[in-house]
């Protein structure tokens, strides 16, 4: 070991690269040896990195990510050796390997960084096939493409462990029994995967935005990822359509406001009293910049709406100066695209701005099943008894605010709405 090195720092740097590095081994190990063998690819990205923390205590090499890389490709090449006549591996890799002459020249060219980038997306598409259902899509996407562990899924998703490894088995079943290809679709069934494959990185996106966990409230680890992962789709000539800029747009912006969210105390900032000079303004010009490449593809997504939303925020100098109403227009046109529940409550939210928090108070009322929403959603009996607090109903701001609070486990939620009821 080097001085200076610690076992600490190895591991340190292992887990940073196993973030970084895993979901691209596994992909491109995946490719070689076919879908159905990919707790087989999972095997060998994990040798890999156990060789890697024995190896590194005597010096960590210069190129650690490369290094990690090599390892696996020549642990894939022992493995074909051993295994050639005995599995199936790839369809259109197995003639192939099953010569000595041929092998070596398959796995180097699979091994090259624009074939890795290509296996990365073509992991994504598999993860997020409709024969999955949304969570075990979700969990696999986040155990094979992003190399989160089974304790992180879990944490981040609200359950166990166990309940996360029956989901992965699930899926693992489901692909081989579905004979799942390992490729990036065509034509119309690339319009509809696209769709589920865009929802999916939203979905993380949103689990590291708005975290259910009760401890932390923000995850950036899945934020990052999430975008990550938004932009592979955008640097593929097959998958570089303009609602995966218009996504990319809008979780950039949304992430731009990450150091002015969270007080030193762990408490909630809202939107109104934020410091937006802490607001990343490298990040706003890239939301900007992806949303402007997003308006030449001549499709509107939602993605491109609640992007545009997100920019007008990001653009008003202060909360006094946001343009309510061009925002109240986009959410009418969002709620055209997409009337769900939490649309809908937003839209009343930036109505209330424009005509008072009675006239918001009677759109949210007006949301189909408000009252199971408000007895199981913590968030639309904030948002209500916040708009009575400033109606001056100061009994139904009380009781619904008291009701926000026994409806979420976040402690830093539970803090903002008990300084709500501390004003009244």
């Amino acid at each position: 070991m080097k001085a200076g090195q610690t076992n600490k720092d190895i591991h340190k740097l292992a887990d940073h690269l196993f973030r970084h590095e895993a979901g691209k081994m596994v992909a491109v190990l995946t490719r070689l040896f076919g879908i159905h063998n990919l707790e087989l690819a999972e095997d060998v990205m994990q040798e890999a990195f156990a060789k890697a923390l024995k190896e590194w205590t005597f010096g960590i090499p210069s190129n650690p990510a490369g290094w990690l890389m090599l390892t696996a490709k020549n642990k894939a090449i022992d493995v074909i050796r051993r295994e050639r006549y005995k599995k199936e591996f790839a369809l259109e890799t197995t003639a192939l390997l099953r010569s000595e002459y041929t092998t070596s020249p398959v796995v180097e060219k699979l091994f090259m960084a624009y074939e890795i980038q290509d296996s990365q997306l073509r992991m994504i598409f598999a993860c997020c096939h409709p024969a999955l259902p949304p969570a075990d899509q979700i969990a696999l996407t986040l155990k094979t493409c992003s190399g989160f562990g089974t304790q992180e899924i879990a944490a981040a998703l609200l359950t166990n462990s166990e309940t996360i490894k029956k989901r992965l088995q699930r899926a693992r079943n489901t692909i081989t029994e579905e004979n799942i290809s390992f490729d990036i679709p065509i034509g119309e069934e690339l319009k509809n995967r696209l769709n589920i494959v865009l929802q999916t990185i939203y979905l993380i996106f949103n689990e590291g935005y708005n975290s259910c966990n009760k401890e932390e409230l923000i995850r950036k680890d899945l934020c990052e990822e999430a975008i990550r992962l938004a932009l592979l789709l955008t640097e593929n000539d097959y998958t570089n359509q303009s609602k995966c800029y218009s996504l990319v747009a809008l979780m950039a912006l949304l992430s731009s406001r990450f150091e002015s969210r969270m007080d030193e105390n762990g408490e909630i900032i809202l939107l109104e009293d934020q410091d937006r000079s802490k607001w990343n303004n490298e990040l706003i010009n890239i939301g900007l910049s992806y949303l402007t490449r997003s308006a030449e593809g001549g499709e509107v997504s939602t993605y491109h709406i609640e992007a545009a939303i997100v920019a007008e925020h990001s653009m008003a100098k202060n909360f006094e100066e946001t343009n309510w109403q061009t925002i109240s227009a986009l959410y009418n046109h969002l709620a055209h695209f997409n009337p769900s529940p939490s649309i809908l409550l937003n839209k009343a939210i930036v109505t209330s701005k424009l005509m008072g928090p009675q006239t918001g108070i009677a759109e949210i009322m007006a949301i189909q099943n408000i009252d199971k929403l408000m007895d199981t959603q913590y968030l639309f009996a904030a948002v209500l008894g916040h708009l009575y607090k400033q109606a001056g109903d100061r009994g139904k701001a009380i009781a619904l605010l008291n009701k926000a609070i026994s409806l979420t486990s976040s402690v830093s939620e539970k803090k903002l709405l008990k300084r709500k009821l501390e004003a009244l």
